[in-house]
């Protein structure tokens, strides 16, 4: 598999010529450095001795500022990539559903 965004072989082993979320990666990374803001806010907040409750209110909102980017992420792997792949062969598609599945059983258990 290559990290180049112009060219991946996927774990079908078809190729495609970007991943799904390219279109968005600019906004991914802008909330991605704002959860890492909130998690250095967190760390702050225990190292000040903040009352619990008001930790766990900004955990609470890190936690759904995570499950925002990785929905939107499943959701642009759906609409590229496993599309792609539906579109080359049933047996491609259905390995792109079938890793999609474990991702979202992964996201539905974290």
């Amino acid at each position: 598999m290559t990290t180049d965004a112009t060219a991946d072989t996927t774990a079908a082993g078809t190729e495609h010529s970007a991943h799904g979320y390219i279109t968005r990666k600019d906004d991914y990374l802008k909330r991605l450095r704002r959860i890492e803001g909130q998690a250095r806010g967190l760390q702050r907040m225990v190292d000040d001795d903040e009352y619990c409750i008001d930790i766990l209110t900004q955990l609470s909102a890190m936690t759904k500022a995570l499950q925002a980017v990785g929905l939107g992420l499943l959701e642009d792997h759906m609409n590229h990539c496993v599309v792609h792949a539906a579109q080359e062969s049933d047996e491609a598609g259905q390995a792109k559903v079938d890793e999609a599945m474990a991702a979202i059983t992964r996201l539905v258990k974290s």
